[in-house]
């Protein structure tokens, strides 16, 4: 057993860090900057994505969703989404135990 702290108090463009694995799914947090943009990019597995500080604008597809602190949406596989911090944001991404961490690396680097 392990108690984990999801805070920062410096926030520098995007950081990404696995925080903890289980059996079943891979927690990793997301800090965005204000202003720092996550282009487009979808996963191959079910997510999801809850906002536990600030504020940010996640785009799915056609659509855009405000999530401020403490909401979160889930999204099926493949689904195109993007992220826009409105505000210093720390974020809580949920993946599948099957999926790659380094693949939420490389959407920093496109």
């Amino acid at each position: 057993m392990e108690k984990l702290s999801w805070n920062v108090k410096n926030f520098s463009d995007i950081d990404v860090v696995k925080m903890l694995e289980t059996k079943d799914t891979k927690e990793i947090r997301i800090c965005m900057q204000n202003g720092s943009i996550m282009k487009e990019h979808q996963a191959p597995a079910p997510i999801s994505i809850q906002v536990l500080k600030g504020k940010i604008t996640l785009g799915v597809e056609s659509e855009k969703f405000e999530l401020s602190e403490l909401e979160m949406i889930a999204l099926n596989a493949n689904m195109k989404h993007s992220l826009t911090a409105l505000q210093d944001s720390i974020i809580r991404l949920s993946l599948s135990k099957n999926d790659d961490v380094s693949r939420v690396f490389k959407v920093l680097n496109k």
